[in-house]
């Protein structure tokens, strides 16, 4: 009767670490498609990102000199520099996840700042 008992008993660890292990690999595989899908994206906005990053400075840098420029030929005129400086600097440096998720609009030209403290507030709601 123990031989029966010890068997028995065998085949029920047995039975429960292979639904535990069975119970394991489902809840694993959902983390690892994620993980990869993560990776993907990080790995896609990093390599537009070596694109779009240069192209974004060289566009700040021609920018700001125009800014530069329009200051100096109005006389110092503030209002006829700032909204090409705030074009030119402003907006998104680099592609992350998010803008590839579709989360976040990329901006390219930037915006003045009192716009972008309007889009955060809306964002808030």
């Amino acid at each position: 009767m123990k031989i029966r008992s010890a068997s028995l008993q065998r085949r029920l660890r047995s039975v429960a670490v292979a639904a535990v292990v069975a119970l394991a690999l489902t809840q694993a595989a959902p983390a690892r498609a994620n993980t990869a899908s993560e990776a993907g994206l990080g790995a896609g906005s990093a390599i537009f990102s070596l694109v779009y990053g240069p192209v974004k400075i060289v566009y700040a840098v021609v920018g700001s000199t125009v800014a530069g420029l329009s200051w100096v030929l109005s006389g110092g005129d503030g209002d006829v520099a700032g909204p090409i400086l705030n074009a030119a600097v402003r907006g998104d440096y680099v592609i992350t996840p998010s803008h590839l998720r579709g989360e976040q609009s990329l901006e390219f030209v930037g915006r003045p700042p009192e716009d972008q403290a309007l889009r955060q507030t809306a964002a808030d709601w």
